[in-house]
C-alpha cells in the first residue's frame, strides 16, 4: 500500500453508521416551552380561572347580579342586615346589596389597575430601552431620573396628586395616571438590564454591521427579545395597582361622583366592624382574591419564562 493510499473498512448491509441529528417533532421556543410548563401546573389554572371571572365581572357585572348597587335600590331599613332571598351576602351600612356592590366595584378596580399598569409599563419600557441601548449621556440622564422616581413611594405621590385634583375632575384616567405615572421606575430598571444583555448578542451586532439603523435595530431585534421579563413584572404590577386604587378610595381620594369601589366600601364598613363585620369582610375578600390571582399568575409566568428555574424542577 502506497503512502498516499488509505485503508477503508468494507461496509456490509446495515453496518453503515451515520451521525444523525435528533429533531424533535414538536416546535420549541421560549413561549411554547413556557406554555407547556404552565399548563401542567394547577396553580396556573386556579389563578387563571379566578382572574378570568374577575375580568368578566368587571366587563359585564349584569351577568352576576340584577340588583342595582346605587342609592335608589338601597333601603335604610335593611342596614347591616344579613343574607336574604336574592341578597346572598346581606346588606351594608346604607342598606345596599353587598354582592351587587362587589360585582359592580370590580369594574373600577380592574379598569384603573389595568390602565395604571399600561401607563407605567409603557413609560418604563421607553425609558429603560433608550437608556440601555444608547448608553452614554442618555443612559446617565434617564437612569438618574428613574432613581428620583424610585425613591418616591408611588402611593404617597398618587395621594398628593389626587388631593390636589378637584373631586368632580377625578376620572378613571386621572387616577390611572396618578398611579402609573409614579410606578414606572422599577420596570425601567428591569428593561434597561435586559436590553444591555440582548444588545451584546451576535444577531444584534450583525444587523448593525449590515447597515440597519440603531433605532430600527432596537425596535426589530432588541425589544422583542427583551419582552419576557417585562410581561412578568407587568402582571405583578397589575395586582399592586389594584391595591393602590383601593387604598386611595379607602382614604377618600379616589374617584369622585359616588363611584362604586371596593376600597370605598371597606372604608364605609370600618365604622360598623363590631356589629356587622361581614360588610367589611366580603369586599376585603374580593380584593384579596383578585390581587392574589394576578400575583400568582405573575409568579407562574416568571418561573415558566426562566429556563434555569424550569431546569431545577
Amino acid at each position: 500500500m502506497s503512502r498516499n493510499e488509505h485503508f477503508v473498512a468494507p461496509v456490509q448491509g446495515d453496518e453503515l453508521v451515520v451521525d444523525r441529528l435528533a429533531i424533535d417533532a414538536k416546535r420549541s421556543n421560549l413561549w411554547l416551552d413556557a406554555w407547556r410548563d404552565m399548563r401542567r401546573r394547577p396553580l396556573f389554572w386556579v389563578a387563571s380561572v379566578v382572574a378570568l371571572v374577575i375580568v368578566v365581572m368587571a366587563i359585564v357585572p349584569q351577568l352576576f347580579t340584577n340588583v342595582s348597587p346605587l342609592g335608589g335600590a338601597c333601603q335604610l331599613l335593611n342596614s347591616n342586615e344579613g343574607p336574604a332571598p336574592g341578597h346572598p351576602l346581606g346588606f351594608d351600612k346604607q342598606g345596599c346589596d353587598i354582592w351587587s356592590r362587589i360585582a359592580w366595584g370590580s369594574r373600577t378596580s380592574v379598569v384603573v389597575g389595568l390602565l395604571a399598569t399600561v401607563i407605567g409599563t409603557v413609560i418604563g419600557l421607553v425609558m429603560g430601552a433608550l437608556a440601555g441601548f444608547f448608553g452614554g449621556w442618555i443612559d446617565a440622564l434617564l437612569s438618574r431620573l428613574g432613581d428620583i422616581f424610585f425613591t418616591i413611594p408611588y402611593i404617597i405621590a398618587a395621594i398628593v396628586v389626587m388631593t390636589v385634583v378637584p373631586k368632580d375632575e377625578r376620572t378613571v384616567l386621572v387616577l390611572a395616571f396618578a398611579i402609573g405615572g409614579f410606578s414606572w421606575a422599577s420596570i425601567a430598571r428591569i428593561v434597561r438590564a435586559e436590553v444591555l444583555r440582548v444588545k451584546q448578542a451576535d444577531f444584534v451586532m450583525a444587523s448593525t454591521a449590515l447597515g440597519m439603523g440603531r433605532f430600527k435595530t432596537l425596535l426589530v431585534h432588541v425589544l422583542p427579545n427583551s419582552i419576557a421579563p417585562l410581561i412578568v413584572v407587568a402582571t405583578l404590577s397589575l395586582g399592586n395597582n389594584i391595591v393602590a386604587e383601593s387604598v386611595l378610595s379607602f382614604l377618600g381620594v379616589g374617584l369622585g361622583g359616588g363611584t362604586i369601589s371596593w376600597g370605598a366600601d371597606i372604608s364605609q364598613a370600618q365604622s360598623v366592624i363590631r356589629t356587622a363585620p361581614m360588610s367589611l369582610i366580603w369586599p376585603s375578600l374580593a380584593l384579596t382574591l383578585t390581587v392574589l390571582a394576578f400575583i400568582m399568575l405573575g409568579e407562574v409566568l416568571r418561573d415558566a419564562l426562566d429556563p434555569k428555574a424550569r431546569a431545577l424542577r
